[in-house]
């Protein structure tokens, strides 16, 4: 399925830009309005930003550069400021300005790209349901013991180069780089931007990824010895880091095929790609456990992230043999321009700070009695479920602060961080009072049958309820971090915040494992991400956005206090029932009513805005029908 933006011809341009190639088809305007125009239409906006209003061809709306200021200094041609402002300034200009003004987005565009991040989400949330399905046929084929064990230990691979290959390091990179192409494409550069810039990075890239494919096949030995140490098979983790090796190349070539696609406003195929990869898994977990054990799940790795790529290729193909903008296919080539290098090394590296919390979690379990792995494991992907939910708001809205950086605007992008922060808090704090008050239903519900027991569940439930009080902590990581990357400037106050996040982590989780165990591990967990999202929001201002920081946490007290209250409620009505089930559905029912209603008796924003745009479109929906 691919959606096609309408063309509307400009009619307020130089004669000079071709129509329906400026505004509507560059890389002036492709995630940055996307997300922008869909919050607008949405009508998402609230105190601290401006009004907006419909454009007209006299006033015609403005949109920033693709990924706001990292455009620019992909390009090379931004000097590092020291303020978002003075990033903003040079954007406006590599943008595509006309007239000294931005190019429109029209309304039909508009429009479109409210229904792609419609089914953008939808892909999201049926990638998730997906990944939860494999979960529970992992658990139910395979248990919690020795040999999930082992395959969780080669999970590390994947889960690693999915942050660094596919949602983080090259979408910051790649992104801006082919916006830039696409810019200068719809200008009339001689030859095709574009497809110089895919010949001059991705037989390097490719490469690299087949270079770092290799190195983790031959070292696999040394690298699970490293990553658990006290391991009760290793042989079995050493095959399964061998199979699942290969999403370092499939991995690498799915993100690269993402990022060009959403720089050229193609959303589906990129949003498609986890509902394939969790389809590869489960097919091979069955088509294969019988004979080849917990194996047959790091080769549906494998196979999942082969169709990672095959789902993108066409859509990708079918670009790159576009036509160049004057109708005649190009000849001749043009240098690409560098990726900015300090920006994607201090991204990767924020990266794998984070994603070091699962290898010192896994180091510490494997110490533990054959099962900790799995136990751990399970708990943190159904405690984690909030915070992937909350941080989706911010993932949409993040364009919208990079163009109001570059634009200037830094007050509407302040505004804008701030609701997020408050609306991702209020979502991810009602998700944990839902999972503390309901975490042994949950687990039940969700696993217990096959070979996972009631013993496994009690095992998995302790900790996850110990790892929720981390979620708040890791959205406004998530939140927080968007803000430093915004003006597409190479930062390393994140990198340093996230550093004092795992040392925390790793000198609780050490002091810890021996008299606690799991619950220890967990704890430390929760802890070291707290540290890092109050050291970020504490570093706010010259740095990235600057919030005010006593108003925000004057504004999360709010729904904090609330979801407390809800969680009390909830683990008594779910206690109640003797069905897990029915525990479930009672303990989720009381926890939701309880936050909704305190939440928007104490104020709180978040909730508040939530309420109010959910009766718009009931309005919406009721009017329409009559």
């Amino acid at each position: 399925m691919t959606v096609m933006p309408p063309r509307t011809p400009r009619t307020d341009g130089p004669t000079s830009v071709p129509p329906a190639r400026d505004a509507a088809q560059s890389g002036g305007a492709t995630e940055s309005a996307a997300t922008a125009d869909t919050t607008w239409a949405t009508g998402t906006t609230g105190p601290g930003e401006p009004a907006r209003t419909a454009p007209t061809a006299d006033a015609p709306w403005p949109t920033g550069p693709t990924e706001a200021a990292r455009t620019v200094e992909a390009a090379g041609t931004v000097e590092a400021p020291g303020t978002a402002e003075a990033a903003a300034r040079p954007v406006a200009e590599a943008a595509g300005r006309v007239d000294g003004r931005f190019g429109e987005l029209p309304v039909a565009s508009r429009r479109f790209l409210a229904r792609a991040a419609l089914v953008t989400a939808a892909l999201s949330v049926a990638g998730a349901l997906l990944g939860l399905l494999r979960d529970q046929a992992l658990a139910r084929l395979f248990g919690a013991g020795s040999d999930t064990d082992a395959f969780l230990v080669a999970w590390t691979v994947p889960e690693f180069a999915a942050t660094l290959l596919i949602e983080d390091g090259l979408a910051f990179a790649l992104i801006p780089a082919f916006s830039m192409a696409l810019a200068h494409r719809s200008r009339g550069a001689p030859g095709d931007p574009v497809r110089a810039l895919v010949a001059g990075t991705l037989p390097r890239l490719s490469l690299a990824f087949v270079a770092v494919g290799a190195l983790l096949v031959g070292t696999a030995p040394q690298l699970v010895e490293a990553l658990a140490p006290g391991l009760p098979d290793p042989a079995l983790a050493v095959d399964c880091t061998r199979l699942t090796a290969t999403c370092a190349v499939s991995f690498g070539l799915a993100g690269y095929c993402s990022a060009a696609l959403r720089a050229h406003r193609r959303y589906v195929a990129p949003a498609a790609i986890y509902v394939a990869y969790n389809v590869g898994i489960i097919a091979g977990m069955y088509a294969l456990g019988g004979h080849w054990g917990v194996r047959s799940a790091a080769a549906g790795v494998a196979m999942g992230g082969l169709l990672m790529v095959v789902v993108q290729l066409p859509s990708l193909l079918s670009q790159l043999r576009r036509r160049t903008v004057d109708g005649e296919r190009a000849v001749a080539s043009e240098e690409p321009r560098p990726l900015d290098t300090a920006l994607l090394t201090t991204v990767l590296l924020f990266a794998l700070c984070r994603q070091s919390q699962v290898l010192v979690e896994r180091f510490l379990a494997s110490q533990l009695p054959a099962g900790a792995i799995s136990h751990l494991n399970y708990a943190q992907k159904v405690a984690q479920m909030p915070m992937i939910l909350s941080v989706m708001v911010c993932t949409v809205t993040f364009p919208v602060v990079a163009r109001a950086l570059a634009e200037g605007d830094v007050e509407r992008a302040r505004g804008r961080v701030e609701r997020d922060l408050a609306l991702a808090a209020c979502i991810v704090l009602l998700g944990t009072a839902a999972v503390v008050a309901c975490a042994p239903q949950m687990i039940e519900v969700l696993f217990q049958r096959g070979a996972f027991t009631a013993r496994d569940t009690a095992a998995t439930a302790g900790p996850m309820r110990v790892y929720a009080l981390g979620l708040l902590g890791q959205t406004l990581v998530g939140v927080l971090v968007r803000s430093y990357f915004s003006a597409g400037r190479g930062t390393w106050y994140p990198v340093g915040a996230m550093a004092c996040g795992i040392a925390v982590t790793s000198w609780i989780g050490a002091l810890s494992v021996h008299s606690w165990g799991v619950y220890g591990i967990a704890a430390a967990n929760a802890t070291g991400i707290t540290v890092t999202a109050l050291v970020l929001l504490a570093g706010t201002g010259p740095r990235s956005v600057p919030v005010r920081v006593r108003g925000v946490l004057r504004e999360l007290s709010r729904p904090v206090r609330a979801a407390l209250v809800a969680t009390v409620a909830g683990t008594l009505a779910a206690d109640r029932c003797e069905s897990a089930l029915l525990g479930l559905l009672v303990g989720g029912l009381t926890v939701t009513v309880v936050f909704l209603s305190l939440g928007r008796a104490l104020g709180a924003q978040g909730i508040v805005r939530a309420l109010r745009s959910v009766r718009s479109a009931t309005r919406r929906l009721s009017h329409g029908r009559s």
